[in-house]
């Protein structure tokens, strides 16, 4: 239960980084970084995050996940429904992924 938790923080953050990153122009959304992860790479985990039934996360979304730095993800977990991501859905990803959130961010 705290991993399903956890994982929802991540994968709303990931889903508003993501959002973010279409709001801005291509060349700066691809450099941009937030928690060790350009936004850019956060565009591949949106199936995963998105919709009732999201995706499973591909291996190209969870390599991204897995060199997040995700004590940092966490300190962004109360934006995530600002950006229309399901909380369900975001927490889920790192345990989809093989990953556990850091204990303080399991709290929601």
């Amino acid at each position: 239960m705290a991993n399903t938790r956890s994982t929802r923080v991540l994968i709303i953050f990931a889903l508003a980084s993501a959002i973010l990153a279409a709001a801005v122009s291509g060349d700066a959304a691809a450099a941009t970084t937030i928690c060790n992860v350009r936004f850019s790479e956060l565009a591949e985990c949106i199936p995963a995050i998105t919709g009732k039934n999201p995706a499973w996360p591909t291996g190209v979304c969870c390599s991204v996940i897995c060199k997040a730095d995700l004590h940092c993800f966490c300190k962004y977990k109360s934006e995530f429904e600002k950006f229309g991501v399901d909380p369900a859905n975001a927490l889920a990803l790192p345990t989809k992924c093989g990953l556990e959130l850091p204990r303080g961010c399991k709290n929601m």
